[in-house]
């Protein structure tokens, strides 16, 4: 089993990015079989693909491998790297243009929803990102990708180019490239706006209310819940009675999720009851969860020769891990890869 995903250095982490993917990632780690591999990477080579300060996606990326330290990620289990380290990638990004056909992309909903009307000034690597995203995965022969709904479409442009491209390169019995399998674990928590519950957890919403950044200390944090927008009525029973309370179900989603408990759970406790008694229950449910991960945050962001290690240390091995299949890529196109590309 080959696990690998990867995330955008553009901000501090926040509770949506912890529950729905990097509480997650750790466990995958620490549920590993010997043999099996995580690979989890810093996606700096796709945050070039809008408008962007060189300074601040530097230290974003070193901000964010603490981070997910923090989180739990551990370098001697996983590998941990950001790509710009590891050219292979956009070099098997290129190889597989010549697979990837202009009406996949034109489908792509991630590329119509941040083109806009302005698709004409979009850069071409935000039309063609998606299969970087490709060569992020095929180059290491990943068998499993965890993916959330808006990521599903990508998955499977993946595949789509792999079968393709050994389709028209290889032989059926000498794949140059494995067909990644969508991971969705079974707690993957989808965390909504404190502020919208109708639109999700963003670290680029305007508003710094609307999250709970990992960054928070502990007044911040409770400060946010208490502001979260809420509604008059009281919590219901059950789940049912959350129906058309997005705001309401998403607070409940969220206790559910930093407690390792349902939502039926939680309101079988604080069902009937408002949100003046809920709120600081939450509050102080979040400050016991995330304090000891910002702690540890805070040991280590300005440590700038660890997380120099730590990225050059995984972008090493992520280069010998994914040597031979840029070798194969080549060879099926009728290429010589260069000694000095190695």
């Amino acid at each position: 089993m080959i696990v690998v995903s990867g995330i955008q250095p553009t901000g501090n982490l926040t509770l949506g990015n912890y529950l729905g993917a990097i509480r997650n990632w750790v466990r995958m780690q620490d549920e590993m079989a010997a043999g099996d591999k995580c690979l989890f990477f810093l996606a700096d080579l796709h945050a070039i693909s809008q408008p962007h300060d060189p300074a601040q996606l530097s230290a974003h990326t070193l901000e964010m491998t603490a981070a997910l330290v923090a989180c739990g990620i551990d370098p001697a289990k996983s590998v941990l790297f950001n790509q710009a380290q590891v050219p292979a990638h956009a070099e098997l990004q290129w190889l597989l243009m010549g697979t990837a056909r202009m009406g996949w992309l034109n489908r792509m909903t991630q590329w119509k929803d941040k083109a806009g009307k302005n698709r004409e000034g979009q850069s071409v690597a935000l039309f063609g990102y998606p299969v970087l995203q490709a060569a992020d995965v095929l180059l290491y022969q990943a068998t499993h990708v965890p993916v959330g709904e808006d990521q599903k479409q990508h998955l499977e442009l993946a595949r789509d180019i792999a079968q393709k491209f050994n389709g028209d390169f290889a032989s059926d019995d000498a794949p140059v490239f494995a067909l990644p399998e969508p991971f969705i674990p079974p707690a993957a928590a989808r965390i909504m706006s404190l502020r919208d519950g109708t639109k999700k957890m963003s670290k680029s919403d305007p508003s710094d209310m609307s999250r709970i950044n990992l960054t928070d200390d502990a007044d911040t944090m409770a400060q946010k819940v208490k502001k979260a927008k809420t509604d008059p009525e009281p919590l219901p029973s059950d789940v049912e009675g959350l129906e058309g309370r997005a705001e309401a179900q998403n607070l409940v989603g969220i206790y559910a999720a930093l407690s390792g408990t349902t939502p039926d759970d939680v309101l079988r406790d604080f069902g009937g009851e408002g949100f003046g008694k809920f709120k600081p229950a939450l509050a102080d449910l979040m400050v016991s969860t995330l304090s000891p991960i910002r702690d540890r945050f805070v040991e280590m962001k300005d440590d700038r020769e660890q997380l120099d290690a730590i990225l050059a240390r995984g972008a090493a091995q992520a280069r010998e891990l994914g040597s031979a299949t840029l070798d194969a890529a080549y060879e099926a196109l009728g290429l010589v890869r260069g000694q000095a590309r190695r």
